[in-house]
This record gives structure tokens, sequence and C-alpha cells, in this order.
């Protein structure tokens, strides 16, 4: 089974804006083939170009700031086919989690995390996805929402194996990062035989003429409970003119899950 994480980029300019790359983003993940895909930065016409691009897929996930479609998703995507919807939630990355459109604590904007429970149609074995885009300004917030979706999970799937993705912000020497950890969840780039080092966000200038940030390892797929990591990849394919899909490198992980 493939698992995905791919922040999307919500906007870009001069060529790059967002529906210049549409096509680029749906030929790197209909290559990629997942089982499941979590998006970051998926306003609303994302969402809607995802659905009509790729019909082998259904989604679960809201809009940040209203609950609804206003704002950026962290929308998980699964082969409608392969697997059963048993459950799906989202929940605000704040004080009040289940209030929509509410800025944690120092957080610069609104998060959210969004989950789906799925079941093999032909298997029986469950499991779920968590997806979310941890605040970059936010110290608190970073390290506050890390622990709340890692005390969601045990919360909600104490006994199933669970996958989180997202965009953190953050990099592996970090404390919202190590708070994953301690919630029980696991770095798939490390258990992987075959893995990748490489940064998944890149210096490709999508929104302003000059970025200071570079390039880093702050995509990732977190793995907890009898999950066997067979493979972790950083997708680093460009297209036509050297322009690549979004500012961030989406990863693909290959895992396996114990029989049901």
């Amino acid at each position: 089974m493939k698992i995905m994480s791919f922040n999307l980029l919500c906007g870009g300019k001069d060529g790059r804006d967002w529906p210049c790359r549409t096509e680029l983003v749906l030929d790197t993940i209909r290559k990629a083939d997942p089982d499941t895909l979590g998006v970051q930065e998926a306003h609303y016409d994302w969402i809607k170009a995802l659905c009509a691009g790729l019909p082998d897929y259904a989604y679960v996930g809201v809009g940040r700031n209203d609950g609804k479609t206003e704002g950026e998703f962290s929308a998980v995507f699964y082969k409608k086919e392969k697997f059963a919807l048993l459950d799906a939630g989202s929940f605000w990355l704040s004080e009040t989690p289940d209030v929509p459109g509410v800025k944690g604590w120092d957080a610069a904007c609104v998060r959210i995390c969004s989950y789906a429970r799925l079941q093999e149609t032909d298997a029986g074995r469950q499991f779920v996805h968590f997806n979310t885009h941890l605040d970059h300004r936010g110290v608190v917030a970073m390290q506050k929402g890390a622990e709340l979706v890692a005390e969601k999970a045990e919360e909600i799937c104490p006994d199933l194996p669970a996958f989180f993705t997202g965009d953190f912000n953050v990099t592996p020497d970090s404390a919202p990062y190590r708070a994953v950890i301690a919630g029980g969840f696991r770095d798939a780039r490390l258990l992987a035989p075959v893995s990748d080092d490489g940064a998944t966000f890149h210096c490709e200038v999508f929104v302003t003429d000059k970025y200071d940030e570079p390039p880093a390892i702050i995509d990732y797929c977190f793995v907890k409970g009898d999950v066997q990591v067979r493979s972790y990849r950083v997708l680093r394919d460009a297209y036509p003119g050297g322009l690549y899909p979004s500012d961030h490198f989406p990863v693909l992980v290959e895992v396996e899950l114990p029989s049901a």
C-alpha cells in the first residue's frame, strides 16, 4: 500500500499560479498512484480540480476557515474502490478543536487536521490516515498542534495502525517533531530499508522574487502501530522548462499492514 503527502501550494505567480500547475500536480499523483493521499494548501478550487482529475478517488476534509468550503483543506483522498470509509472527521489545532475557524495559541493562520478511517474491501484490514499542516510562525502553535494530533490519534484509533502525513514546517531536530514521536508515531523515512534524506521543500521561487528559506525536510509520513515500511521516496520530477508542480516535493511511502 502506498501513502502520499503533497503540499500543492495554494497560489503562485508568473506562470506558476495554481491553474498553470494543475495538470503537473495531477500527473505527479497519477504516476505515484497512491492508495491514500494527504494534501496541504488545497483551497476548494484545488479540491474540485483533484476530484475532476482523479475520478478513482474520494476525499474527506473541510475548509479550515468555516468547516465547509472556505480556507485551505488538509484533505485525505483515498481509492474509493479499494477502501470503505468507516469514519471521518476534522478538528482544529487550537484550544477549542471542535470549533471551526479558530486560530490556536500564537498561530499566524487557522490550522486543521482531517482524518479517514478506512477498511480494505478485499483484505478487511483497517487503518486511519491523519493529515495536517502545522503553523509556519507560531512556536507554541507548532508544538501544541503536534501534541494535539498525537493525542487525538490515541483517542480515535488506539488499537489500529495509523498514518500521519503533512507539512509540519519544522525539521527533524525540532520539538514538534519530537512531540509526534513521543506520541507513539515513527518517522517512515528512518524505518525504510530504501529511503531518501533529501529536502522536501525546495528553493524554487513560486510566490516572491526572493526566498530566503533554504531547502529542508519539513514534510513527513509518520506511522503508528504494526506497520512495516518498505520504502520512502521524495518525488523530485520536473516537467518541461524545469517547472515543478509545487514548491514542495511530494513524499511517497510504501507500507505493509498486518493481516486482518
